[in-house]
């Protein structure tokens, strides 16, 4: 038996005005995932356990059958399992982005781009690494990552430090936090250090040439120590890797015990390669029991408010990894799908929501025959399956549950 579960990253979201009180997976066209709900079986799931914060992080870890409230310590560290960058345990990793700050004249500060324009990780490796030259030590190391994001690991950092996700903060002033006096000063002394590094730096006169956003300012949050966990293997038997274009996907793969596969130009967004993720599941399958593929960019698009992005990133999802992937998946025997966002990313609020959202298991070698529906939220709710923990979704896949 080979499993896939297949995440699209913040498919969830509201019913809009602008597609007649539809929601984006009501109303954009996915005739894979509406297949694999007519043929398997569809509800929703909690995938946030109550009181946690509802990013990434904490959904995917769950997705892979990992209770949260127990073993997650931040998203930090599993980027840095990713970049081969392992904690001491006296060590904290924070995630470092690139953002693009608005400066007014009055003083204030607005947070104009989380992602410094989806800036290309060429460029983001040279404002790192000068980064690093210029305010890295024996206590503090700067890495680069993919696109916006990076990481610093900080010897005798505080994991407890008050930080928050830029995305969180989009068009927002964050003047008052950045002139914080508590105990998270050394985070923001270190954020408000690299202005005048990244301002005269000419990979953001280039940018800014080029009418692109400048990645001017570092950005620290989302810190932790390493976690401690099982792999699949100890606890399933099972043999599995994970493709994702994303540092954290790819660490809290490693932390779980998968091969994380790196697939060329897939970058997290629009442009990624889905050929080419979709050719490297169905690769590893041949020799291993499960792949977790995941797509980032309808997340992307959620973040940016973007709603024909939004539409347009389901859309390829269906089309461009649900699709090839079903008929790639008939040559490898039976098999088992889990298919479903890891949280909600609304267009209007532009950040993850705790709401359930809808999931489809579907089994090949069972004929379901159920009048056609459609992947999304109300059709998934309509079913009346509820599970109420996300950790307990890889054990019905496995069909342990």
């Amino acid at each position: 038996m080979k499993y896939v579960i297949l995440i699209g990253d913040g498919m969830g979201d509201y019913p809009l005005p602008e597609l007649d009180g539809q929601t984006p997976l009501q109303a954009a066209q996915t005739p894979n995932m509406d297949f694999l709900a007519t043929h398997g079986e569809l509800g929703l799931v909690r995938t946030i356990p109550s009181g946690m914060e509802p990013g990434s992080d904490v959904a995917n870890m769950a997705i892979m059958g990992y209770d949260p409230g127990r073993y997650h310590t931040g998203r930090a560290p599993l980027e840095a399992a990713s970049m081969g960058v392992y904690l001491q345990a006296e060590e904290v990793a924070f995630r470092c982005n690139l953002v693009t700050l608005r400066h007014e004249p009055g003083g204030d500060i607005f947070m104009e781009d989380y992602s410094a324009g989806h800036i290309s990780s060429e460029e983001a490796r040279e404002l790192i690494i000068t980064i690093n030259q210029n305010l890295g030590n024996a206590t503090k190391r700067f890495y680069p990552g993919v696109s916006y994001r990076h990481l610093l690991v900080w010897q005798g950092g505080q994991d407890n430090w008050r930080t928050y996700p830029p995305h969180d903060l989009t068009g927002q002033s964050v003047r008052d936090y950045l002139g914080g006096k508590g105990p998270e000063k050394p985070v923001l002394d270190l954020v408000k250090a690299s202005w005048p590094l990244l301002a005269e730096h000419y990979i953001n006169q280039q940018r800014q040439e080029r009418g692109l956003n400048p990645g001017n300012s570092i950005w620290l949050w989302g810190q932790g120590q390493a976690p401690q966990m099982p792999t699949l293997q100890e606890r399933f038997g099972l043999h599995g890797a994970v493709i994702s274009a994303v540092d954290l996907m790819r660490g809290l793969g490693i932390y779980a015990g998968m091969k994380p596969i790196q697939v060329p130009g897939a970058t997290g967004y629009l442009d990624t390669n889905y050929a080419g993720k979709v050719a490297a599941a169905l690769q590893a399958l041949q020799e291993i029991d499960l792949v977790y593929l995941h797509v980032e960019a309808p997340d992307e698009a959620g973040h940016s408010g973007e709603l024909k992005d939004k539409l347009l990133a389901i859309e390829d999802f269906d089309c461009q990894v649900v699709g090839p992937m079903r008929q790639g998946l008939t040559s490898l025997g039976a098999h088992r799908v889990l298919l479903l966002p890891d949280h909600r990313t609304p267009v209007k609020v532009r950040t993850h929501t705790t709401e359930p959202v809808p999931f489809i298991i579907y089994d090949s070698r069972k004929s379901e025959n159920r009048p056609e529906r459609g992947f999304d939220e109300f059709s998934a709710e309509a079913t009346g399956l509820f599970v109420d923990r996300g950790d307990a979704l890889l054990e019905y896949l496995l069909g342990l549950r």
